[in-house]
């Protein structure tokens, strides 16, 4: 099995572009956004940790079986997210009792 050599520079340009994405976050923090601050934030979170999984992990270069493995961890995330934020966004604030 032959490995893929990946050049120096491509390590250099993500890390500087995980460099620049975590001072856009940082900035992103201080804007009020609404509504909207999860959103961006969660993006440029997701973007941060694909460039991770596939270039630092050697995801990009790996076998069909690998892309198996990773889009099967993905989706079973979003059935979980699925499934927490269905009942987080059914539960009415009368539910809860009251302890005092």
């Amino acid at each position: 099995m032959s490995h893929h050599v990946v050049p120096l520079k491509t390590y250099y340009t993500i890390f500087f572009a995980l460099l620049a994405l975590t001072a856009i976050t940082v900035a992103v923090a201080f804007l009020d956004l609404g509504a909207l601050n999860d959103v961006v934030a969660m993006g440029i979170a997701s973007t941060k940790a694909s460039l991770v999984i596939l270039f630092f992990m050697h995801v990009k270069y790996s076998s069909k079986l690998t892309w198996v493995a990773i889009i099967g961890g993905i989706i079973f995330l979003a059935i979980l997210l699925i499934i927490i934020l269905s009942d987080y966004m059914t539960r009415g604030a009368d539910t809860f009792p009251q302890a005092w």
